[in-house]
């Protein structure tokens, strides 16, 4: 793997760091300039992306060791487990929102400062947004499930806060106070649904689902293309962990093919995958014709 590949996620998940705690303290600085319920609970889901940022950055980190005895296949499911603890902060920060919301039901307060405090806000939307969308696309292209889940959790905080600028404009335009509370009540529950999303999906990977078809009809696709003058390839079973593509199918080839001719036959069908996909392990069970199944067959 190319130095720049290896290291790039590592790079990102420290930076994500420094951005987090800068976001943090400019939501800060916006809460306490205008004393909102809604800003303040904005300002506790920044604590929670900066735990995240040091979740993914310890995941990323592990999840580059090198194979060794007591893990032969990787450590690349690290990186789920971080997604899943960052799923778990974000059901976490929905709480906490909903409990400052209770309070602000409960004790309506007039806002102070509001524009300034809303313009204060929304840079720290715009610096979140801008590096959730480097994560994501990143961690996209290079299958990184910690560096994705951590740009998820990030766009799902350019929500918030876009949500609760809205919403604050609305409470000083029509003097109602109880927006606030109420705008911080919603933005919650649409934390809570990103975190569940998050859990769901990064489980899914520590129990070994299936890729999306579109992977599966890729692989499918590199297998029927390259397997000339074989008999049938069949019982393909695939699975992701970060970035790691795990491939395994049966090759029916005719009884009269040499070993050389056959091995030169599974190569050509390993650098197809591997073009597709990218970081792989493949392992091809080459048989004679009686073991075709004629069932259960890769096809494009």
């Amino acid at each position: 793997m190319p130095e720049t590949v290896r290291t790039a996620p590592k790079t990102l998940a420290a930076a994500s760091i420094a951005v987090g705690c800068v976001v943090f303290a400019i939501k800060l600085l916006s809460w306490w300039v205008t004393d909102s319920v809604a800003l303040f609970s904005d300002a506790l889901e920044s604590i929670v992306n900066i735990g995240a940022a040091l979740a993914a950055f310890v995941a990323v980190s592990w999840s580059q060791r090198p194979d060794d005895d007591d893990h032969p296949y990787g450590h690349h499911k690290a990186e789920y487990l971080s997604a899943v603890l960052e799923g778990a902060l974000i059901v976490l920060a929905a709480l906490l929102i909903l409990r400052e919301a209770a309070v602000g039901f409960l004790e309506p307060r007039p806002l102070t400062a509001p524009w300034l405090g809303i313009a204060i806000n929304l840079c720290a939307g715009v610096l979140n947004a801008v590096w959730a969308l480097v994560l994501i696309r990143y961690g996209e292209r290079h299958r990184s499930p910690a560096l994705k889940a951590d740009g998820r959790h990030l766009m799902a905080d350019v929500v918030t806060s876009a949500g609760v600028a809205l919403g604050l404009v609305l409470a000083v335009v029509t003097g109602w106070s109880i927006l606030d509370p109420l705008l911080a009540a919603m933005v919650a529950v649409n934390v809570l649904k990103s975190g569940w999303t998050l859990v769901t999906e990064s489980v899914g990977g520590l129990m070994d689902a299936a890729p999306p078809e579109a992977d599966l009809s890729r692989i499918r696709r590199a297998i029927a293309e390259h397997c000339d003058d074989a008999i049938e390839a069949h019982d393909l079973r695939t699975r992701h962990a970060g970035r790691r593509t795990f491939v395994e199918f049966h090759l029916v080839v005719p009884a009269d093919m040499t070993v050389a001719r056959a091995h030169v036959i599974c190569d050509r069908i390993e650098a197809a995958i591997r073009r597709e996909m990218g970081e792989s392990v493949i392992s091809i069970h080459v048989e004679p014709p009686h073991k075709a199944k004629h069932e259960n067959l890769v096809k494009v």
